[in-house]
């Protein structure tokens, strides 16, 4: 698992976490190679944004308490080469933030 942190200064937690929250619901949409797949256990690279799926019915406050980041992705890594899934999450994440890495 890991997470994406939103570009930017926020005044508030509360604006930070939906930040967070949109960026990344936006790595997952610019993913190319990695299936959006809550399940794990399979030869393709899967992932999950919790926030956006599973847990969406949380609040930030919610999200927090139980451990979930608002920006957290979780990885189930497959059987593709490994070159492409790390250019797939590297686009994916320049994508998200418009930060090149």
């Amino acid at each position: 698992a890991f997470g994406v942190a939103p570009t930017g200064e926020f005044p508030s937690e509360q604006e930070h976490a939906t930040a967070a929250r949109a960026t990344g619901e936006a790595v997952m949409e610019n993913l190319q190679l990695a299936s959006h797949l809550a399940n794990v256990g399979d030869a393709r690279t899967l992932v999950i944004h919790p926030a956006s799926t599973t847990h969406q019915q949380l609040s930030p406050e919610q999200l927090l308490e139980g451990g979930v980041r608002p920006d957290l992705i979780r990885i189930s890594v497959g059987l593709e080469d490994v070159e492409d899934i790390i250019w797939d999450l590297d686009q994916a994440i320049t994508a998200a933030t418009g930060v090149q890495r």
